[in-house]
């Protein structure tokens, strides 16, 4: 089902209402060889081989929400916040009606109990070529999904140190990335910046001890957030932000392989590696 709405979404932005019907189309046979093999006659790369950036998005939304439904699960129930906060990511891509209801169903797929995990994540890491900048935006989001209700239980911890295995990524450095995060939920509420998907993260932890976060504690996150230190120089600071916003740039990550219905989220990443520079860069006098 997921590839009748994905084809109608891409053969839309390609073609108009011609190319919508023909993604349509495609994407039904893309359905039915899916559970298959994308490389066999019957899958979807046997009717776009000289488009591969169909198959590869297909393949990182259902990777997404399925994964996002696993992680929701994996302390035994899925909460009505949890639900809220996939809805929240799906109005964030726009995803509407069918289109919708594809990713909710994915959502549901993640839940089961025979779930491939590794297997789905496998596949994802082949489409994208294993580009680390893609990868590390996919795991941003399952981070953000864990912390929504705020805070993250054990069997969340571990499904997200297999995602990362899997992706790549060594457990120390996702244990790096959840503590950027930490920094960022609480660097978003010292400001109020945004709302939508992001406000529903507030968690009553991080809610209690707001009103006690003080200017040093902001100052300590935003150079968590850029990765740097009080004792780096001032040149070392700017190399940081500079490495940080080329990585999470949303025409890169596009060119890249990212779908342009997950940039809003890239955005959000990058909004706050800007801000905390702008802090940081304020309290040092640089220009």
């Amino acid at each position: 089902m997921i590839g009748k709405i994905l084809g109608t979404i891409f053969g839309f932005m390609f073609g108009r209402i011609p190319g919508a019907i023909l993604g349509f189309v495609v994407g039904h046979m893309f359905d039915k060889g899916y559970s298959q093999d994308f490389n066999q006659m019957g899958g979807f790369s046997g009717f776009f081989t000289s488009q591969g950036d169909f198959k590869k998005q297909a393949i990182f939304f259902h990777a997404l929400f399925s994964v996002l439904g696993h992680i929701a699960k994996a302390d035994g129930k899925v909460t009505d916040v949890e639900i809220k906060m996939a809805s929240a990511l799906m109005d964030q891509m726009g995803l509407e009606g069918d289109t919708r209801k594809e990713a909710q169903q994915a959502f549901r797929e993640g839940k089961e109990a025979d779930f491939a995990l590794r297997e789905i994540l496998v596949e994802f890491n082949e489409s994208c070529n294993g580009r680390r900048d893609v990868l590390q935006v996919f795991l941003e989001i399952l981070i953000q999904a864990a912390y929504v209700d705020g805070r993250m239980d054990k069997a969340e911890q571990k499904v997200l140190e297999t995602v990362a295995r899997h992706l790549g990524f060594k457990q120390n450095e996702l244990l790096y990335l959840l503590s950027v995060y930490e920094a960022e939920i609480r660097f978003r509420q010292r400001g109020g910046q945004r709302s939508g998907a992001h406000s529903s993260q507030r968690g009553h932890s991080q809610q209690g001890s707001q009103s006690t976060y003080s200017t040093q504690q902001s100052l300590d996150d935003a150079y968590q957030i850029l990765g740097a230190s009080k004792s780096d120089d001032d040149k070392d600071v700017k190399k940081a932000y500079r490495k940080l916003m080329s990585e999470h740039h949303p025409d890169k990550l596009v060119s890249k392989g990212l779908p342009k219905q997950a940039l809003e989220l890239a955005k959000n990443k990058a909004q706050d590696i800007q801000a905390a520079y702008e802090m940081i860069k304020e309290k040092r006098g640089m220009r």
